[in-house]
């Protein structure tokens, strides 16, 4: 079998050159934020026109809710069955006008196999085309076994129903997948996607070109804002970032010039996105306070509802989001929001436990 590291364009483990355009999977992936009115109830009609938004922009693939970036870890089961429905309906709304096939992928994270599976279910009832399958985490405290982690993509690869992105968290923490792990996992027919967080260069080219020899049909995506062009020459099928859920045209151009083998344009592109990263992610990895910042500066530019987060995140400070105000028109940007007007959420007084007879 010819290498992937020989391939046409000399810049990437692509092989041939453009062959990404041509396959399901790859492109440009944007993972959503999730819209709260300032009582931390989700704002369904804000989620609908932002979501209407994204999918309608050309070079858009498929949009990500429920994920890190959504707050997932702050939405009951219930409330993620929900934000589902809304963003697969809006997702539909926007293929009928544009006439494209723009995915609808949920987020599913859950500390057993059941619950994944009945997480999987709920989201293939609302609408959704995939889900992105994070690891357990309680693995990241305890690790596990090679044959748990293979037998929980396994299972609801098995009992979901429904198509699965593996989602590899970075190599150092006990939950990350190693490539022999990696390789069982594309093998399956349900798996159509990895969205690769390993936050290791130095292994990146070799995963990628091991896990293609593997199984050719499976996208591998970037999910490194922080190291989004170099990951992409490396070897990628798209990217599957946060970073696309805010300024998303300058993510399709960058992902697009760097699969296509244009390192100028692409260059060009990553110009521009290098500095509102910097705002956003700090030079650090994705994390909750980029997720706040993001969505913020998003809603200081007038382009989302709100700025609010649910807790246990608080509010950013006035400076804070003065500071992200300052850095976006510093870069030629016009916010239409001044700081002082973000609401503040109000924290509820703590129910009193009911005494217990007995």
């Amino acid at each position: 079998m010819t290498s992937h590291a020989s391939s046409t364009n000399g810049t990437s483990g692509r092989s041939p050159a453009n062959s990404w355009r041509a396959t399901p999977w790859s492109g440009v992936f944007p993972a959503t934020l999730c819209p709260f009115h300032d009582d931390e109830s989700i704002d369904e009609q804000g989620l609908a026109g932002y979501i209407e938004e994204l999918a309608s922009v050309p070079g858009v693939e498929g949009v990500v809710c429920n994920g890190h970036t959504g707050e997932i870890m702050s939405l009951r089961p219930e409330e993620r069955a929900r934000v589902t429905g809304v963003v697969a309906a809006a997702v539909r709304r926007a293929n009928a006008r544009t006439g494209r096939s723009v995915k609808a992928i949920s987020g599913v994270s859950a500390e057993g196999s059941h619950e994944a599976i009945d997480h999987a279910v709920a989201a293939r009832e609302a609408g959704a085309d995939a889900i992105l399958l994070m690891p357990p985490h309680h693995w990241l405290r305890f690790g596990r076994s090679a044959a748990t982690a293979v037998g929980f993509i396994e299972d609801v690869a098995t009992h979901g129903g429904i198509s699965i992105i593996v989602h590899q968290y970075p190599a150092w923490t006990k939950a990350g997948y190693t490539l022999a792990e990696m390789k069982e996992m594309v093998r399956m027919p349900e798996v159509v996607m990895v969205k690769m967080g390993t936050r290791d260069m130095a292994r990146w080219r070799y995963d990628y070109e091991q896990l293609k020899e593997t199984a050719p049909r499976v996208a591998i995506t970037t999910c490194h804002d922080e190291f989004l062009l170099a990951s992409l020459l490396e070897g990628a099928d798209g990217a599957l970032v946060g970073f696309a859920g805010f300024v998303p045209e300058l993510i399709v151009e960058l992902v697009h010039s760097a699969l296509d083998g244009d390192l100028g344009r692409a260059r060009k592109a990553g110009d521009l996105v290098a500095p509102l990263a910097r705002i956003v992610y700090a030079f650090g990895e994705p994390g909750c306070g980029a997720h706040q910042r993001m969505k913020a500066a998003r809603w200081l530019l007038g382009r989302f509802p709100s700025p609010t987060c649910r807790r246990p995140l608080r509010p950013l400070a006035t400076e804070d989001l003065q500071r992200i105000r300052d850095s976006l028109e510093a870069l030629g940007l016009q916010c239409t929001r001044q700081p002082e007007a973000a609401p503040v959420t109000a924290i509820g007084k703590r129910r009193t436990p009911k005494t217990v007879l007995v």
